[in-house]
Protein backbone atom coordinates (compact mmCIF):
# COMPACT_ATOMS: atom_id res chain seq x y z
CA UNK A 1 0.00 0.00 0.00
CA UNK A 2 2.32 2.45 0.80
CA UNK A 3 4.48 1.60 -2.82
CA UNK A 4 1.15 2.64 -4.53
CA UNK A 5 0.62 6.00 -2.18
CA UNK A 6 3.97 6.94 -3.16
CA UNK A 7 3.42 5.98 -6.81
CA UNK A 8 0.07 8.38 -7.05
CA UNK A 9 2.13 11.15 -4.88
CA UNK A 10 5.20 11.22 -8.24
CA UNK A 11 2.12 10.72 -10.12
CA UNK A 12 0.77 13.82 -9.09
CA UNK A 13 3.96 15.95 -8.39
CA UNK A 14 4.56 14.80 -11.62
CA UNK A 15 1.73 16.26 -13.21
CA UNK A 16 1.76 19.18 -11.37
CA UNK A 17 5.20 20.02 -12.52
CA UNK A 18 4.48 19.42 -15.86
CA UNK A 19 1.28 21.65 -15.87
CA UNK A 20 3.33 24.61 -14.55
CA UNK A 21 5.47 24.04 -17.23
CA UNK A 22 2.73 24.34 -19.32
CA UNK A 23 1.90 27.79 -17.34
CA UNK A 24 5.56 29.07 -17.91
CA UNK A 25 4.87 29.14 -21.56
CA UNK A 26 3.73 32.19 -23.44
CA UNK A 27 0.21 32.66 -22.36
CA UNK A 28 -1.19 33.53 -25.83
CA UNK A 29 -1.58 30.26 -28.39
CA UNK A 30 -2.40 32.46 -31.39
CA UNK A 31 -1.55 35.82 -32.54
CA UNK A 32 -1.57 38.57 -30.72
CA UNK A 33 -5.12 40.54 -31.63
CA UNK A 34 -5.36 44.29 -31.61
CA UNK A 35 -8.58 46.46 -31.47
CA UNK A 36 -7.81 49.59 -33.34
CA UNK A 37 -10.20 52.37 -32.65
CA UNK A 38 -9.77 55.67 -35.28
CA UNK A 39 -11.30 58.39 -36.33
CA UNK A 40 -13.43 57.75 -39.79
CA UNK A 41 -11.54 60.23 -41.80
CA UNK A 42 -8.05 58.88 -41.17
CA UNK A 43 -6.66 56.65 -44.11
CA UNK A 44 -2.64 56.15 -42.55
CA UNK A 45 -4.42 54.25 -39.55
CA UNK A 46 -5.59 52.11 -42.13
CA UNK A 47 -2.05 51.88 -43.50
CA UNK A 48 -0.67 50.85 -40.09
CA UNK A 49 -3.23 48.53 -39.39
CA UNK A 50 -1.93 46.80 -42.94
CA UNK A 51 1.75 46.89 -41.97
CA UNK A 52 0.90 44.95 -38.53
CA UNK A 53 -1.24 42.17 -40.61
CA UNK A 54 1.78 41.98 -42.61
CA UNK A 55 3.78 40.78 -39.79
CA UNK A 56 1.32 38.74 -38.33
CA UNK A 57 -0.80 40.24 -36.13
CA UNK A 58 -4.25 40.23 -36.09
CA UNK A 59 -6.51 43.33 -35.69
CA UNK A 60 -10.39 44.59 -35.85
CA UNK A 61 -11.07 48.32 -36.50
CA UNK A 62 -13.73 50.38 -34.72
CA UNK A 63 -14.52 53.61 -36.72
CA UNK A 64 -15.68 55.71 -33.67
CA UNK A 65 -16.58 59.51 -33.80
CA UNK A 66 -13.01 61.92 -32.51
CA UNK A 67 -15.10 62.32 -29.29
CA UNK A 68 -15.07 58.72 -28.62
CA UNK A 69 -11.64 58.61 -29.45
CA UNK A 70 -10.09 61.60 -27.26
CA UNK A 71 -12.49 60.15 -24.69
CA UNK A 72 -10.21 56.40 -24.81
CA UNK A 73 -7.35 58.39 -25.13
CA UNK A 74 -8.08 60.29 -22.01
CA UNK A 75 -9.23 57.78 -19.60
CA UNK A 76 -6.66 54.96 -20.90
CA UNK A 77 -4.09 57.75 -19.30
CA UNK A 78 -2.77 58.88 -22.79
CA UNK A 79 -1.83 62.71 -22.19
CA UNK A 80 -2.55 64.66 -25.03
CA UNK A 81 0.88 65.44 -26.30
CA UNK A 82 1.79 61.95 -26.49
CA UNK A 83 -0.91 61.37 -28.53
CA UNK A 84 -1.58 60.55 -32.25
CA UNK A 85 -4.44 59.16 -34.51
CA UNK A 86 -5.40 56.13 -33.39
CA UNK A 87 -5.59 54.13 -30.22
CA UNK A 88 -5.19 50.09 -30.46
CA UNK A 89 -5.97 47.95 -27.18
CA UNK A 90 -4.18 44.75 -26.89
CA UNK A 91 -3.67 42.20 -24.31
CA UNK A 92 -4.45 45.18 -21.48
CA UNK A 93 -2.11 48.03 -22.91
CA UNK A 94 -2.86 50.42 -24.91
CA UNK A 95 -0.59 51.43 -28.16
CA UNK A 96 -1.33 54.82 -29.56
CA UNK A 97 0.23 56.04 -32.85
CA UNK A 98 2.06 54.44 -35.54
CA UNK A 99 3.87 52.20 -33.60
CA UNK A 100 5.67 49.06 -35.21
CA UNK A 101 4.90 45.49 -34.90
CA UNK A 102 8.31 44.38 -33.75
CA UNK A 103 7.83 46.61 -30.78
CA UNK A 104 4.17 45.41 -30.03
CA UNK A 105 5.15 41.83 -29.97
CA UNK A 106 8.62 42.91 -27.71
CA UNK A 107 5.95 44.95 -25.02
CA UNK A 108 3.80 41.93 -25.11
CA UNK A 109 6.76 39.64 -24.11
CA UNK A 110 8.20 41.96 -21.63
CA UNK A 111 4.87 42.55 -19.84
CA UNK A 112 6.58 45.65 -17.96
CA UNK A 113 3.70 47.68 -15.69
CA UNK A 114 2.83 49.95 -17.81
CA UNK A 115 0.23 51.79 -20.06
CA UNK A 116 1.35 51.20 -23.37
CA UNK A 117 3.33 52.60 -26.22
CA UNK A 118 3.42 55.88 -27.69
CA UNK A 119 4.53 57.03 -31.25
CA UNK A 120 3.47 60.66 -30.66
CA UNK A 121 2.18 62.74 -33.82
CA UNK A 122 2.62 61.32 -36.77
CA UNK A 123 6.21 60.90 -38.26
CA UNK A 124 7.31 60.54 -41.87
CA UNK A 125 8.18 56.45 -42.46
CA UNK A 126 6.48 54.68 -39.26
CA UNK A 127 4.38 52.01 -40.74
CA UNK A 128 1.71 53.43 -42.16
CA UNK A 129 2.91 56.93 -43.08
CA UNK A 130 5.22 56.34 -45.87
CA UNK A 131 8.21 54.84 -47.01
CA UNK A 132 10.49 53.99 -44.67
CA UNK A 133 13.70 54.38 -47.11
CA UNK A 134 12.68 57.99 -46.18
CA UNK A 135 11.84 57.82 -42.69
CA UNK A 136 12.61 60.61 -40.21
CA UNK A 137 13.85 59.50 -37.06
CA UNK A 138 11.73 59.09 -33.64
CA UNK A 139 11.32 56.96 -30.81
CA UNK A 140 9.13 54.85 -29.89
CA UNK A 141 7.83 55.95 -25.96
CA UNK A 142 6.86 53.34 -23.56
CA UNK A 143 4.13 55.52 -21.12
CA UNK A 144 4.54 54.27 -17.39
CA UNK A 145 1.63 54.05 -15.08
CA UNK A 146 2.84 57.16 -13.20
CA UNK A 147 2.63 58.93 -16.87
CA UNK A 148 6.39 59.19 -16.87
CA UNK A 149 7.98 57.73 -20.57
CA UNK A 150 11.08 55.95 -21.61
CA UNK A 151 12.05 55.14 -24.69
CA UNK A 152 11.46 51.99 -25.43
CA UNK A 153 13.06 51.56 -29.20
CA UNK A 154 14.82 54.46 -31.48
CA UNK A 155 14.23 54.20 -35.11
CA UNK A 156 17.20 56.56 -36.87
CA UNK A 157 16.32 59.09 -39.92
CA UNK A 158 16.87 56.77 -42.99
Amino acid sequence: MTQSIISRRKLLVAGGALALAGLAAPLRAGKPALHVLKDPDCGCCTAWVDTLRAEGLEATVEVVSLAQLHRVKREGGIPAELSSCHTAQVEGYLIEGHVPARDILRLLDARPDAIGLTVPGMPWGSPGMGPESEREAYDVLLLRRDRGTEVFAHYAAA
